[in-house]
C-alpha cells in the first residue's frame, strides 16, 4: 500500500477514535508497519482528531526517526509490539475514562480479567464467551525503555497472545494485522473495559 494511503488510513482512524472520546487533547498514538525496515507513526503533540499527513513520520524498528520531526514519546512501545508479534501490522493507543479508572481501581494487580462476555470473541483464537482473558496491566512510567522491558515478558509468556495490554491510569495498547483489525480490537477492548468497570462498581468497589 502506498505511504499516502497508509497516512490517510491513520488520519481517518484518528478522527473516528476521537469522535468516540478515545483521543482527548493530544493523547494517544497510532502506527502502521510499512515493511520490515520502517513504521509510520503519529508525531509528538498531534491532536488525533485533526491529524494531517505532515504530522506522521517514519521510524525504524528500533524507534530511530527516518524522517524529520519528533515521533511519539511512546514509539518504543509500538516497536515492542511489532518485535513480539510478527503478525502485527498496526498499533493503536487509546484513552477512555472507564479503562483509566478501572486500571487505577485495580491497584497492585498485574492484569485486567475479562470473563464470560460475548465480545471476548473479538480476540483472535477465541470462539466462545465461556472463557476468561487477562490483559496485562503495568504501572505507568515516563521511562519507555523500562516500560517496554516490563511489558515484553508479559506478552511473550502468553500461550495465546492477546493483542492488547493496559498501562495503569494511562491507556490501552491494541493491535492487529491491519489498522482496521486493530481498530476492531480497540472497540472491543474499550467496551469490555467499560463493562468491567461497571461490574466492579456494582459489586461495591471503593466502599
Amino acid at each position: 500500500m502506498p505511504h499516502s494511503s497508509v497516512a490517510l488510513s491513520i488520519i481517518e482512524t484518528g478522527r473516528r477514535l476521537d469522535a468516540r472520546g478515545l483521543a482527548p487533547a493530544t493523547a494517544g498514538n497510532y502506527s502502521v508497519r510499512l515493511d520490515e525496515d520502517s513504521i509510520l507513526i503519529t508525531g509528538s503533540g498531534a491532536h488525533k482528531g485533526r491529524l494531517t499527513a505532515a504530522q506522521l513520520l517514519r521510524v525504524a524498528p528500533d524507534g530511530t526517526a527516518l524522517d524529520p520531526g519528533k515521533a511519539s514519546a511512546e514509539t518504543l512501545l509500538h516497536c515492542l509490539v511489532y518485535a513480539v508479534d510478527a503478525a502485527a501490522g498496526a498499533v493503536l493507543h487509546t484513552h477512555s475514562v472507564a479503562g483509566t479508572v478501572l486500571s487505577r481501581a485495580l491497584a497492585g494487580a498485574d492484569h485486567i480479567e475479562l470473563a464470560d462476555y460475548e465480545l471476548l470473541k473479538v480476540f483472535p483464537g477465541i470462539g466462545t464467551h465461556e472463557c476468561s482473558v487477562r490483559l496485562p496491566l503495568v504501572d505507568n512510567s515516563q521511562d519507555m525503555v523500562a516500560l517496554a522491558a516490563e511489558v515484553r515478558p508479559l506478552l511473550e509468556a502468553q500461550e495465546l497472545l492477546i493483542p492488547a495490554f493496559y498501562i495503569r491510569g494511562h491507556g490501552l495498547y491494541a493491535w492487529g494485522p491491519t489498522i482496521e483489525a486493530a481498530e476492531m480490537i480497540v472497540e472491543g477492548c474499550e467496551f469490555l473495559l467499560a463493562c468491567a468497570w461497571e461490574d466492579l462498581k456494582f459489586k461495591g468497589a471503593g466502599r
